[in-house]
């Protein structure tokens, strides 16, 4: 058993980075505007003109105004790895956003999107520096969240290492999220959608473990158990392939997760009426409330609109919302786990 899973996750592990690999192609409303291609086409000639003294090095730009001259990239967008091209993109989208909010009469669209994205302010490189503010914090919370699991739940407790698990795949899921806000590139795209799904799928997995006690030892439930180890990882791996080897498709992408995730949400909600009723203590109604939160939070992902102040989207916000739920649900693991601990010491 143990050789079949080593061979199904190498499978899987190829996948993965053939599907970094892919490269997809994306087309916005900026992309097309004659005053974005005309910027950009005095950056080529500009770069044309100097690549004999400065091309080996990409260090060769356009000033502010598009206007013409050189400088060196600073040190903290090389570090980032910013090159002259890209950094000139960036210049070009902030000089014609700037140009089209100044209009007068104003434009009814003037923020628009370029290469799928708003056009952000950058800081210190990062692309999108709040969603990797807000996602750094997420991974703060599963940090502490995952002290107190380990520190309140003795390691004999069934279900702790479900919980722990949660935790890794939630570290994964927003370590890559900050390396992708903080620099869009195919290869962190790719670890970002499939980290983020990983987690989505993990959630589906563990929450009919708990929900459905299939940790338990019964020679029934534990068919059940490896039956749906099974099922789950072929999901994933049908999900992953269709990406990479299908299309990369963004709406299939979040259909997929969204699906998911309500399904684990209703299996929550109904433990957390049934776990009510028995109990009759407040905290057992802390799933259903986290549930309606993140429902409320996925809901800015349907509101794109264009950056406040240049830096924060809906997608921020989006981060930004789930940092609570997460602290929140950490605390009700452990409740439930000593709940759980007491009733089978009441047993005995």
């Amino acid at each position: 058993m143990a050789k079949r899973w080593g061979s199904f996750r190498r499978w899987l592990l190829l996948i993965v980075v053939a599907q970094i690999l892919l490269t997809p192609s994306l087309a916005s409303l900026g992309d097309r505007l004659p005053d974005f291609r005309e910027c950009k086409e005095v950056r080529a000639q500009l770069r044309t003109f100097l690549e004999q003294e400065a091309e080996r090095n990409c260090q060769v730009c356009i000033d502010e105004n598009c206007s013409g001259g050189k400088y060196a990239l600073p040190f903290q967008l090389r570090l980032m790895l910013w090159t002259c091209p890209q950094n000139c993109d960036y210049v070009c989208q902030h000089i014609i956003t700037h140009k089209r909010v100044s209009r007068d009469p104003p434009m009814l669209e003037p923020v628009v999107q370029y290469h799928g994205k708003w056009p952000f302010y950058r800081f210190i490189g990062m692309q999108e520096p709040f969603s990797v503010l807000f996602s750094l914090m997420n991974f703060m919370a599963h940090k502490w969240g995952q002290e107190k699991l380990q520190a309140s739940v003795p390691a004999s407790y069934p279900l702790r290492k479900w919980y722990v698990a949660f935790g890794y795949f939630g570290y994964a899921s927003w370590i890559f999220s900050m390396l992708f806000h903080t620099r869009d590139f195919n290869v962190t795209e790719k670890l970002d959608y499939f980290a983020a799904g990983a987690s989505v799928f993990y959630g589906l997995y563990y929450t009919p473990i708990r929900v459905f006690r299939l940790e338990q030892g019964t020679p029934v439930k534990q068919s059940l158990l490896r039956m749906w180890t099974l099922v789950c990882g072929c999901l994933f791996a049908a999900h992953v392939s269709y990406l990479t080897f299908w299309r990369w498709d963004y709406g299939y992408n979040m259909a997929a997760n969204v699906v998911a995730g309500v399904v684990q949400n209703l299996l929550w909600s109904g433990f957390s009426i049934l776990s009510y009723r028995r109990l009759q203590k407040t905290w057992t109604a802390w799933p259903g409330l986290i549930v309606a939160w993140i429902v409320l939070a996925m809901s800015l992902e349907l509101l794109d609109f264009p950056p406040l102040w240049g830096m924060i989207d809906a997608h921020s916000l989006w981060h930004l919302g789930t940092v609570g739920p997460t602290v929140w649900w950490y605390n009700f693991l452990v409740k439930d786990a000593q709940q759980d601990m007491a009733g089978a010491r009441l047993k005995q």
